[in-house]
């Protein structure tokens, strides 16, 4: 399989931390405790934590007190980062970090306040969707804010087999587009688009079922934010397809709820998770830091 992941950090190739890695009570997911990534991390701890994300896909670092250069720096070793459409929300001089954030100043949102509303993969809707994102958390609410993961290997894994029958071979349409004006018309945090921003985001076929590059599994590759329809297929019967698989995927069972810490960083895969945010009192604030890593195109 391939990877696009380096391993090299040329201040810090022998550094070596004490950390352990535990997994998580829950279909996915571990936490990385000890570590410290304001410190140089070497080649072997690096690629120890490489191998964590392909066999937990969620990873939950603990009271990580990074600024964001360090975020951007750490997440560059998994491979180029991508910026989101939404450039209104990227961090002033850091174009690579999306602020997502519930919280307004001077009547003004200073981040994407409803990222995560519906389940999805991060940037399925590109050519290249995202290997994996990593959020920092900056400012917690006192409740909710949860964030939840759905583990799509075991989606796969468990599908019925009328289901696999029906969804093989297949492709199917992804678009930011898809659910953007419902979106806007319950929130503030959703600006009109520009010519240039709807031009990065042109609809886009990818594999129903996807393998992923690094470790061969397949994975289901549709969500409900940005899958619009199976290739091929009657618009009827490609809403009554779609349905069955996205209620298959977010079984119970297949689940992870995160809830944060003050200074939690999770980086989670999404070419094997989707993910959804649980919501927040509109009272309380919250805001996190979100970098994302290119991946490859879905096969």
């Amino acid at each position: 399989m391939t990877t696009s992941v380096s391993l090299a950090e040329p201040r810090a190739q022998d550094a070596q931390q004490h950390f352990d890695i535990r997994a998580l009570d829950a279909p996915l997911g571990a936490e990385v405790i000890g570590l410290d990534l304001t410190q140089p991390l070497g080649v072997a701890d690096f690629a120890r934590l490489h191998r964590a994300h392909l066999d937990h896909h969620v990873l939950v670092f603990r009271d990580q007190r990074i600024t964001p250069e360090q975020q951007i720096a750490f997440s560059r070793r998994f491979g180029p980062l991508q910026i989101h459409v939404l450039h209104q929300f990227a961090l002033p001089g850091h174009p690579e970090v999306l602020i997502v954030s519930n919280i307004v100043e001077n009547g003004k949102p200073v981040g994407l306040g409803d990222a995560g509303h519906f389940w999805h993969s991060d940037l399925s809707y590109k050519e290249k969707p995202s290997l994996g994102s990593m959020l920092h958390a900056q400012e917690l609410p006192a409740e909710g804010g949860d964030t939840l993961f759905a583990n799509m290997h075991l989606a796969w894994d468990t599908l019925p087999d009328h289901l696999r029958r029906a969804v093989e071979g297949r492709s199917a349409e992804h678009t930011y587009l898809a659910r953007y004006a419902e979106l806007q018309a319950r929130s503030p945090w959703r600006p009109n688009l520009s010519a240039a921003q709807i031009a990065q985001v042109k609809p886009v076929e990818h594999p129903v079922v996807r393998t992923h590059p690094e470790t061969g599994r397949k994975a289901l590759f549709v969500s409900e934010h940005f899958t619009t329809r199976i290739v091929g297929l009657p618009e009827d019967e490609s809403r009554a397809l779609l349905e069955e698989l996205f209620a298959h995927s977010v079984r119970e069972d297949f689940l992870y709820r995160h809830v944060w810490r003050e200074h939690d960083m999770v980086f989670w895969d999404n070419r094997s998770l989707m993910h959804l945010a649980a919501g927040t009192p509109d009272h309380l604030r919250r805001k996190l830091y979100r970098t994302t890593i290119e991946g490859d195109a879905p096969f």
